[in-house]
């Protein structure tokens, strides 16, 4: 259910953004990359837990890298033509794409449980 919520939401913002539409999908484009990138370096696998705390704050990290280039790439290309679309965007497609991957490790490490246990 929350996952057609997320859909029509996004429709919806598609269409209201109407000519604004290049910084709704920078906005998509750059909030999915960042979460993704983070995502990605965060929950690495490692044999040594000690690093759990180094990968969480390269994520950070690697995330704010992401969004700041992001945001220069689509200055410089005049993708952005209104601010306020563009920063909506980012920010409804950061919790709906964190909500996402969240929603994908939890199938995975579920249907990954259930597997040992047969």
């Amino acid at each position: 259910m929350t996952f057609i919520v997320i859909i029509v939401l996004s429709i919806l913002g598609g269409l209201l953004a109407g000519e604004h539409f290049h910084s709704y999908l920078l906005g998509l484009s750059v909030a999915s990359t960042a979460v993704g990138a983070c995502y990605w370096i965060t929950f690495r696998s490692s044999h040594y837990p000690q690093f759990a705390l180094f990968l969480l704050l390269l994520g950070v990290v690697a995330k704010i890298a992401v969004t700041a280039a992001g945001v220069l790439l689509g200055l410089k290309h005049a993708l952005i033509t209104s601010p306020l679309v563009f920063s909506l965007s980012y920010l409804f497609f950061l919790f709906a794409s964190t909500y996402c991957y969240f929603r994908y490790r939890e199938y995975w490490l579920t249907r990954l449980r259930h597997k040992d246990l047969q």
